[in-house]
């Protein structure tokens, strides 16, 4: 009861800060925030009270071992070292998760399974038996969660996610979470309302979880309280006694509160959601408490004049387009209610789209970002009073910047900024990804560049083409907050921002405006000759970009360690450079010192943009070889005539039907054909380091058998990429002789 243990817990993004608050007010310590949880130290009281007082957590973990497992195997061998027996009992059930991204087990499943083995052959060796398995409330349920080889094995002692707290029955057809609309309220300081006795109404009701979410708080009601199952009530170690202390002292706290002026209401205009409302409060214990209601929105008003409050809702998104007037409509008619008849109130409206809050024609002091489950949302906080009225839906070029997304999107860039800034002086790095889609709704990349010729900071910003189901108007408002927002938020002058928009080509399609070859499958749309060539730096390099011309800069950020890596094993080494785009690879090599180099593409422009980064470095010799050729069908010549290098980097598009080229490239389908092409040339002792941006790229699994493979995606990630871990596969490759 009294020893420290080590407790983490999950919850909805955008929650962590308020579930860090809690676990600190129930007596947890070394309390540290993650995205999506908290980890800590507490008692076991501290983690049965976490389970039966959270609002807003999903689980909560008991951390029984860390350790590191290069494999499935080694993985086994250490979750069997454990003494299960003091967690399971004869004839209890098991259950087994595992989580994250580890090296060598890459399906879920697989992973949940060999912990599931290790327990079961622990137990039956040691303890003489097995416990039987049980998908739904198990007596016992593990959780393994991996970070590269670092595994840590929990016990789940919420069993299942405490956002199901016992009294939902009709859901309604966009349910809610429990814990979601718990942090809305808090949030939105319900508990401090709630404690001055005021008035409370969700005017779009559906099943009430807002409404009864309210009540609980109001009640002091823990939201553990009505659920049945947690997963230390069939644990070893359960605590009996305590937890019936604890409840008692929960049942106790609830009759302490005194009722409240006047119900929460909640309304609704659906007659059988409110049935289903009324339903979950009785369950819910606050049926006394409540006041649920058959009632449109337009007849939504305080039943005391002058007695402000909080109106707290969720009004539908409209992710269908085919819903979506019909969203703008009733946030129109949500905006025109709440200026006529609830000044001095205080809101909290979520919207998973972030645009439907200008039809509320008043400004948000505040917007959160919250999950809903997979989908991001906002909640903006508003306070009904004439100074932060405007006109609905109306958007000029001098508000862009001030509408409630771009604040959110400005304060994404000045955290990213602060993150990678120093980061980027401290390792001398002057061109660098900032943002990548973050947040969903601005889909853009912006890369932050430092032109040495003329001294300047730039912004490269392309914008990924929304789906055909986003309309328009909502497309070209979000790219005009960004343009607006950019300049002030980064400190970089509007005529330094460069827009482009990628777009999704169909398989087959050539790429155009973008030169040949080397776009990641997309086109180009922007403002062609405006700035021309710049000169920048890298890793005390220089190379010349160019933002107008093509799609992209001539300088693959997302490469950076790859191409150190390739200086790194050049010197004294021939080094071919396959897909040779602009060059750098051929730079970086050549500077670390390699012998010679033969750089091929089929692209004339790109090799004469290869031969002036060489020569920016004073590297632009006779043994440093620029072909222009169909790389395939070069390296059959190249294998006929006895070619060989050490060191040999292959970069493919993703896929190419160039009419200079001969058949069509998928490298999905031929990178296996490729790469053995590749080791024809290939020294005996030599080295292929192959990269993709292939986003669902799968690696033969036969070309183990001919070389030796180590997979170095992880580790060519940058830090400024790393919210991307799919922008690049890249492997090293020995061939087998």
């Amino acid at each position: 009861m009294t020893a420290a243990l080590q407790l983490s817990t999950s919850c909805p993004r955008g929650l962590a800060d308020l579930n860090a608050r809690e676990l600190i007010a129930l007596g947890a310590t070394d309390v540290r925030e993650r995205s999506t949880g908290v980890m800590c130290l507490g008692t076991l009281e501290t983690a049965y009270r976490a389970c039966l007082w959270s609002r807003v957590a999903n689980r909560i973990l008991l951390t029984l071992a860390r350790f590191e497992a290069a494999d499935a195997a080694e993985f086994y061998q250490h979750a069997r070292e454990l003494d299960w027996s003091e967690h399971i009992a004869p004839g209890a059930t098991l259950a087994c998760d595992f989580s994250g991204r580890h090296p060598a087990i890459t399906h879920t499943h697989f992973g949940a399974l060999k912990l599931k083995d290790a327990i079961c052959d622990q137990l039956r060796a040691q303890a003489g038996f097995r416990p039987d398995i049980a998908r739904l409330r198990p007596s016992v349920r593990v959780h393994a969660h991996a970070i590269g080889a670092h595994i840590t094995l929990a016990l789940d002692l919420s069993g299942e996610s405490l956002h199901r707290r016992g009294y939902r029955g009709s859901a309604g057809a966009a349910p809610l979470k429990e814990n979601v609309a718990a942090g809305m309220l808090l949030r939105a300081g319900w508990p401090e309302l709630a404690a001055r006795g005021a008035p409370f109404l969700d005017p779009l009701c559906g099943s009430g979880t807002l409404v009864i979410e309210a009540a609980l708080i109001a009640a002091d009601m823990a939201p553990g309280r009505h659920r049945d199952y947690f997963g230390f009530l069939g644990w070893r170690g359960h605590d009996a006694p305590l937890w019936s202390a604890l409840c008692a002292e929960a049942d106790a706290r609830v009759r302490a509160v005194a009722a409240a002026r006047e119900p929460l209401r909640g309304q609704d205009n659906d007659p059988h959601a409110i049935r289903g409302a009324r339903e979950n409060a009785v369950r819910a214990g606050v049926a006394a408490r409540v006041q649920l209601e058959v009632k449109a929105l337009a007849q939504a008003a305080p039943l005391q004049p002058g007695v402000p409050g909080l109106l707290c809702t969720n009004p539908p998104y409209g992710v269908r387009l085919s819903d979506r007037e019909s969203a703008r409509t009733l946030h129109r008619e949500l905006g025109r209610v709440l200026r006529e008849h609830f000044e001095g109130w205080d809101a909290a409206i979520l919207t998973g789209a972030p645009e439907l809050g200008m039809e509320l024609g008043i400004r948000a002091h505040r917007t959160h970002a919250l999950w809903n489950g997979a989908l991001e949302c906002r909640l903006l906080r508003l306070t009904v009073a004439p100074e932060s009225l405007r006109e609905p839906g109306h958007l000029s070029r001098t508000n862009l910047a001030e509408t409630a997304g771009a604040r959110m999107f400005a304060n994404r860039l000045a955290k990213n900024l602060k993150r990678l800034q120093g980061w980027a002086e401290r390792t001398g790095i002057s061109c660098y990804r900032l943002y990548d889609a973050d947040m969903p709704e601005y889909a853009f990349a912006i890369d932050r560049y430092q032109s040495i010729e003329p001294p300047r900071t730039w912004l490269y910003v392309q914008e990924y083409a929304a789906p055909a189901e986003i309309e328009r108007d909502a497309v070209r408002r979000r790219r005009g907050e960004v343009l607006a927002t950019l300049p002030a938020a980064l400190d970089v002058p509007a005529e330094r921002v460069r827009l482009r928009t990628r777009r999704r080509m169909r398989r087959g399609e050539q790429y155009i405006k973008a030169g040949p070859s080397k776009t990641r499958d997309a086109e180009c749309d922007g403002q062609p000759g405006q700035t021309g060539p710049l000169v920048v730096e890298e890793g005390g390099l220089r190379f010349e970009v160019n933002f107008d011309e093509y799609l992209d800069t001539g300088l693959f950020l997302d490469h950076r360690l790859t191409r150190a890596r390739l200086r790194a094993l050049a010197a004294g080494q021939r080094f071919l450079n396959l897909y040779a785009y602009t060059g750098s690879a051929t730079v970086y090599a050549a500077a670390g010192g390699a012998l010679a180099s033969t750089s091929v593409d089929l692209s004339r422009t790109y090799l004469q943009w290869a031969q002036r980064n060489l020569a920016l470095n004073a590297l632009s010799r006779a043994e440093h070889r620029l072909v222009q050729a169909d790389c395939r069908e070069w390296l059959a010549e190249a294998a006929r005539a006895g070619e060989r290098y050490q060191l040999v980097f292959l970069d493919p598009p993703t896929f190419s039907n160039s009419k200079r080229m001969r058949g069509v490239l998928d490298i999905q389908r031929d990178h296996a054909a490729l790469i053995d092409a590749t080791a024809r040339v290939c020294a005996p002792e030599g080295v292929i380091l192959f990269a993709t941006n292939a986003q669902r790229f799968r690696l033969d699994t036969t070309l183990a058998e001919r070389y030796d493979i180590r997979d170095t995606s992880a580790a060519t990630l940058p830090l400024d990429f790393e919210r991307n871990p799919r922008i690049h596969r890249c492997f090293e490759l020995r061939p087998r002789r």
